[in-house]
């Protein structure tokens, strides 16, 4: 008798271990399988998160660059109008023949004139696009990036204050060409009024604009030689 009991205390508790074991596993699956699950959520926001940041990287600065083309083009034509001023103004002041001067005086002012939205329409893109390149570092938190989005930022700043140094100079142009007569008595080119602050102004400006210019284009090299990734030694 006592052998049976001791059979039969031993089998229930080894069926009592057995499920414990078992009951065991499963409260253990199902802790797993939960952490799992919510590892998998959290890693499912995160890569949302980061696909969300690159895709707003991506388009901010698609954004940035493409003002800063518009910038760019907007210059360029300013620039061709101001030289052309420029020169139908230097040749108004060589001029003997009446004809030819009102002729060149004419196309200066009319260059100036021309030369002036271009360089406001550039300043408001180069400050437009300085402002996004400033919301792109937003999205991204590799230093490569923000360091060249810091060079795009100072480029822009540069490029805007260029072109407020242009614009400004555009003016002064034109009044100057404007001022000019022929003395035909004295077969000479004068001013009409005293026009020595602005020509003093103009010529400022455009020692003003050649510093600029300086800066403008060590920053455009600063970003064609910009290098992503280190060298390998």
């Amino acid at each position: 008798m006592p052998r049976l009991f001791d059979r039969n205390m031993f089998i229930m508790l080894l069926a009592i271990m057995i499920g414990v074991i078992i009951i065991t596993f499963f409260v253990a699956d199902i802790v797993n399988r939960s952490t799992l699950d919510e590892l998998q959520n959290v890693h499912e926001v995160e890569i949302k998160d980061i696909q969300s940041k690159n895709e707003n990287f991506t388009s901010s600065f698609i954004k940035s660059t493409v003002i800063l083309d518009q910038a760019r083009e907007d210059r360029a034509f300013g620039s061709y109008h101001f030289d052309l001023a420029f020169l139908w103004y230097q040749s108004a002041l060589l001029e003997k023949n009446s004809s030819n001067f009102e002729l060149y005086k004419i196309r200066g002012i009319d260059n100036c004139t021309n030369a002036m939205p271009k360089y406001q329409n550039a300043h408001d893109n180069f400050d437009q696009a300085k402002t996004y390149f400033n919301d792109t570092k937003s999205y991204t938190t590799f230093s490569k990036y923000l360091e060249v989005l810091d060079i795009y930022v100072d480029l822009t700043g540069s490029g805007s204050r260029l072109m407020l140094l242009r614009y400004n100079a555009s003016n002064y142009l034109k009044i100057l060409t404007e001022n000019l007569i022929l003395d035909v008595e004295n077969n000479t080119v004068v001013y009409m009024e005293n026009v020595t602050d602005i020509l003093e102004l103009f010529n400022e400006t455009l020692i003003l604009i050649e510093e600029e210019t300086e800066i403008y284009e060590e920053h455009k090299e600063e970003i064609d030689e910009y290098e992503f990734f280190d060298e390998i030694r």
